[in-house]
């Protein structure tokens, strides 16, 4: 950690982000990279699902069934897992929510519990939306994501950490991703329209290279620029 670090803690007050944006637009890693650089708790209700997974509790058991039928996991199994995730009260410098809301209704809630400074919205079109899905990975031993585009291994379909097969995810086919876009869709335009009235959608393009859309980003938001 430089001295910076300390600095820049208080020069910053507690900020609390949504992020969003269709399976594939970059969201976990665009999230981690402003979560690291300014002390914010990167909550994922994505990661949080697979550590159930890995872990076989009641809650993953239900979470395999569901991905297995190509469906998303329920709005009342996701609002429970991140009321009790953020219940913790473990961010102390704020944090960034990945995969919450999904209905006005959980908006509206974070609404009236949280003071919001931003959601990023990460645009992506629906046909690069599959082309980066599809060529996702999962490491079947270690649970490391890996994408055939972006970040292949240097082994093909094995793992550079543990040397463990890479897989698909279970809900990674062409008939799941159309089923999840239709419902992202229907679902998310009201929650963005919800806040947008009240001026926090910030809308970046999520196509270029990851440290461009970083950038623009903290452009948006007002934060100083990230450094490679």
């Amino acid at each position: 950690m430089t001295d910076n670090d300390g600095h820049r803690r208080t020069l910053w007050r507690m900020r609390k982000y949504v992020i969003m944006g269709v399976q594939g637009s970059g969201k976990g890693t665009q999230g981690a990279l402003l979560a690291h650089d300014f002390d914010l708790t990167m909550i994922s209700v994505g990661d949080i699902f697979r550590w159930h997974v890995q872990n076989h509790t009641k809650i993953g058991a239900q979470v395999r069934r569901i991905m297995a039928a190509g469906e998303l996991v329920g709005d009342d199994l996701v609002e429970a897992v991140v009321r009790d995730r953020l219940g913790q009260h473990d961010w102390n410098y704020g944090f960034v929510v990945d995969g919450f809301p999904r209905n006005r209704r959980q908006a509206e809630f974070f609404l009236e519990t949280y003071d919001i400074d931003g959601v990023i919205q990460l645009r992506l079109p629906d046909e690069e939306v599959h082309r980066r899905v599809l060529a996702r990975r999962l490491c079947a031993g270690c649970g490391m994501d890996y994408n055939l585009i972006a970040h292949s291994p240097k082994i093909a379909d094995r793992c550079d950490v543990c040397g463990g097969r890479l897989v698909s995810r279970e809900d990674d086919t062409p008939e799941a991703l159309a089923s999840r876009l239709h419902d992202y869709h229907t679902k998310t335009n009201p929650v963005l329209e919800l806040f947008a009235n009240k001026e926090f959608v910030f809308t970046v393009d999520a196509r270029p290279d990851k440290i461009t859309v970083q950038q623009e980003i903290r452009a948006q938001l007002g934060l100083p620029a990230y450094q490679a």
